[in-house]
């Protein structure tokens, strides 16, 4: 388990994502449904998103990124903009370690389809590192018939817990709205940080244990569901809007500092879930944990 894990904030549009699924809102029973194994992407998909991820306009926005240590470009830094740009030239941003995809809890194995994956492939992850020893973790999604950089997130979890999991011969996922992260393994769900031990305990679950659990805090929720046609299929959930019942901020993208995730919000899958800008030019679309999707 990793200790120096940072706590994720994942925000999209995601009655669009949901809706995309095309899932039917019943569930099927896990014992009748055996689920299949994630589907790798492929070498030649990995190194189009590590190429991606290496332009020079992204890494002169990972310099940025670094310089600004957490202030969103919509604050001031109390630096002025020359300044800034020192700064960035002086973190000499780096892509260190392997390009790796980011499996997501699959909508299908929460569905019940038979021989759906228990995760699929939502986007890449590339860790850079700065010469202060800042870390953080490039996204990569396929647009257009092409890998493109769509988010810049700290820390560097995706990287982490892929690694931690294939050094034990299994495949990472994460559930999203946990925000928790497993490893899958010889037909086993097992933790990977302490949100995933509250919610399968600390010696992971069968495949089968994890599909009925997660069918019993999603099956209701998908497209088609009552709770989707209430509209309360949003991302997240401010404090304010969870005092009022109403929904949260559904479709939005975005999500502020105070903003608490909402536990049963919808499957986000697929690059159509993350809602992001493509990072060309001045078209920027920064996310940093804990805060606002940052847009320039």
């Amino acid at each position: 388990m990793n200790s120096h894990r940072v706590r994720t904030a994942r925000a999209a549009a995601a009655i669009t994502a949901a809706l995309a699924l095309g899932l039917a809102a019943a569930p099927a029973h896990a014992a009748d449904t055996p689920a299949g194994a994630p589907a790798a992407l492929g070498t030649g998909d990995l190194a189009a998103a590590r190429g991606a991820t290496g332009a020079p306009a992204v890494l002169d926005q990972l310099g940025h990124f670094f310089a600004r240590k957490g202030v969103p470009p919509t604050q001031r830094l109390g630096i002025s903009a020359a300044d800034e740009a020192r700064a960035a030239t002086a973190a000499a941003p780096r892509l260190t370690g392997d390009t790796v995809p980011v499996y997501t809890l699959s909508a299908g194995f929460v569905s019940g389809r038979a021989g759906a994956p228990v995760a699929e492939v939502e986007f890449t992850a590339t860790t850079a590192v700065a010469a202060d020893g800042q870390r953080a973790s490039v996204w990569a999604a396929r647009q257009d018939s092409g890998w493109r950089v769509v988010n810049i997130a700290s820390g560097s979890d995706e990287g982490d817990y892929a690694a931690e999991a294939a050094a034990d011969g299994g495949t990472a996922f994460r559930e999203p709205q946990l925000d928790a992260w497993y490893e899958l393994k010889d037909g086993r769900v097992l933790p990977l940080d302490d949100e995933a031990s509250r919610s399968v305990g600390a010696h992971g679950s069968t495949v089968a244990a994890y599909q009925r659990l997660v069918q019993q805090r999603y099956g209701d929720k998908l497209p088609g569901s009552g709770y989707d046609a209430a509209g309360k299929a949003g991302g997240f959930a401010t404090e304010a809007t969870e005092a009022t019942g109403s929904a949260g901020n559904a479709g939005s993208g975005t999500r502020t500092a105070s903003a608490a995730p909402d536990r049963t919000a919808p499957l986000l899958t697929a690059g159509a879930a993350l809602g992001l800008t493509v990072l060309t030019g001045a078209g920027l679309g920064l996310r940093r944990r804990r805060t606002a999707r940052i847009t320039y």
